[in-house]
């Protein structure tokens, strides 16, 4: 599902509300996650997961096509770890037990 389509799907199941007010609710719940996850910040939405960011460190890579050593810089990237009733809900009420 695309962002569009998360749009029409709310907007229909909401007729009192027009689809680019839908629209408007959606970009500002995407972006006070993007804002929060800039700052370092971790967003929690029970029952669905956790965003989070992880740093990577400097590391020396090679390029597959040439077998050249490249360095690659330090980066931030966002991680999303679902939450428990998600993962019960994706596996039909199974939740798994590793790493609990």
């Amino acid at each position: 599902m695309i962002k569009s389509e998360l749009v029409a799907r709310l907007a229909e199941q909401n007729p009192h509300l027009y689809q680019r007010d839908v629209e408007n609710i959606v970009n500002a719940i995407l972006d006070t996650i993007a804002d929060a996850l800039a700052r370092g910040d971790r967003v929690e939405l029970r029952g669905f997961g956790a965003f989070s960011v992880k740093r990577r460190d400097a590391r020396t890579g090679r390029n597959p096509r040439t077998g050249e050593t490249v360095s690659v810089s330090q980066k931030v990237v966002p991680v999303f770890k679902t939450g428990k009733e998600m993962r019960m809900r994706l596996n039909g009420g199974v939740d798994d037990q590793v790493g609990k």
